[in-house]
Order: structure tokens, then C-alpha cells, then sequence
């Protein structure tokens, strides 16, 4: 199933119509349906991460997790920093950690504190696909990983034939989402085998509104 732009935009117009007001500035979000795919074999299932070309429409929650030169660099950020110390009394307390990784939507590490991760909250963010973007040694410069974060949605494929992504907000211009929404679409089909032919149908939608499907 091919997707043209024009009507990735006549979509996003008509999931606007349709949305309620709210109190708060609702995400947009894509469903991709997919058929023909057997996930029992595990080369048929992915992860992506897709940089936005016009961002997320808000700043994702970040939290870095690092002692030393790049704890105090993600101070100097204002981004929430889980230290080395903290990180092992989280493995002792499973309600504090699972509530991290439900708050935040992305995580930096420092590589020497890797192995800790994994052993103290990869239970927790491995299933959420929130594993951490590591910061080789040496570098103590988290702008660059910061600003790229800012506009990244992580794309999972596991157990059901759908991926869902985030690709901005009602507030963002339609030509806008519109253009988010195909690169998400775009490389969606360029993890699968047979491209486009394994898509059955997409969707637009708010938070709070019904969907809309993209006519192909």
C-alpha cells in the first residue's frame, strides 16, 4: 500500500476536525497495520528509531544516567541526573524504578555505568524500548545527543502485526505532521521484506480522538 502525501494531509485535516478540544495540546500518533508477517520468527520483528524532520512538537523527558564530568555536563542542561549510587539502590526498589522508566521518555548513560544498567533497569526499560543512547568515553558533550533525542521516536514490531509512533502535535502545521508522518510510514516499509505490499492500512489520531484512516 503506497501513501501520497496530499492524502497524509487531507488525514491529518480531518483528525483535527474531529478532535475534541482539550485542556492540553494533544500528540499526534500513526498506526501502521501490517499483514502477511509471521512474528513467531524473530528476524520479522524491529526496532527503529526515526529522527522527525520537524521534531516531536515537545521536549521529550530525558534523563541521564552518569557520575562524574557528564553528570555535571547534563546538570548544566537542566536534565534529570540518576547517579551511579542511585542506580544500584533502584535495583533494590522495583516501584521506584519501573516509575523512571514510565516518566521519562528517553535515557543517556555513560558507558563505564552499562553493566550496572543492565543489571539495575534493563528489566524495566528493555520491554518499554527505552535502553539507553551511550556516551563513548571521553566525551563529555551531551548537546549533540540532547538535540537529536529532541526529534526521535522509537519504533517497536513484537508480538501484534501494528506499530504505533508518535509524530508531533495538534498544534503543528499539517504539511508538517504530514511530512513526519510519511517518514515514519517510509521507514516502516524499508524494514519489511516486501515493503509496501505488507501494509494493510494506516491511521491518524490525537491522544483523546477517534482515528482516521490515510486513503492509499
Amino acid at each position: 500500500m503506497a501513501f501520497d502525501r496530499q492524502k497524509i494531509v487531507e488525514a491529518v485535516k480531518e483528525a483535527k476536525a474531529r478532535a475534541k478540544p482539550r485542556n492540553f495540546t494533544q500528540t499526534f500518533e500513526v498506526a501502521v497495520n501490517l499483514k502477511d508477517i509471521d512474528l513467531k520468527k524473530p528476524e520479522n520483528r524491529f526496532k527503529l528509531e526515526v529522527v522527525l524532520p520537524h521534531g516531536r512538537g515537545k521536549e521529550p523527558k530525558i534523563a541521564v544516567i552518569a557520575d562524574g564530568a557528564v553528570a555535571e555536563a547534563a546538570k548544566k542542561l537542566g536534565l534529570r541526573v540518576i547517579s551511579g549510587e542511585e542506580l544500584e539502590e533502584l535495583g533494590s526498589n522495583p516501584r521506584a524504578a519501573r516509575k523512571i522508566a514510565k516518566n521519562y521518555d528517553f535515557f543517556i548513560a555513560a558507558a563505564p555505568l552499562m553493566p550496572k544498567i543492565g543489571r539495575y533497569l534493563g528489566r524495566y526499560l528493555g520491554p518499554r524500548n527505552k535502553m539507553p543512547v551511550v556516551v563513548p568515553p571521553m566525551v563529555t558533550d551531551l548537546t549533540p545527543f540532547v538535540e537529536k533525542l529532541k526529534k526521535t521516536v522509537r519504533i517497536q514490531l513484537k508480538n501484534n502485526p501494528v506499530v504505533h509512533a508518535p509524530v508531533g502535535t495538534e498544534a503543528m502545521e499539517d504539511e508538517k505532521l504530514a511530512e513526519n508522518i510519511e517518514t515514519v510510514l517510509n521507514a516502516i516499509i524499508g524494514k519489511l521484506e516486501r515493503g509496501e505490499n505488507q501494509v494493510k492500512s494506516a491511521y491518524v489520531k490525537t491522544t483523546m480522538g477517534p482515528a482516521v484512516k490515510i486513503e492509499g
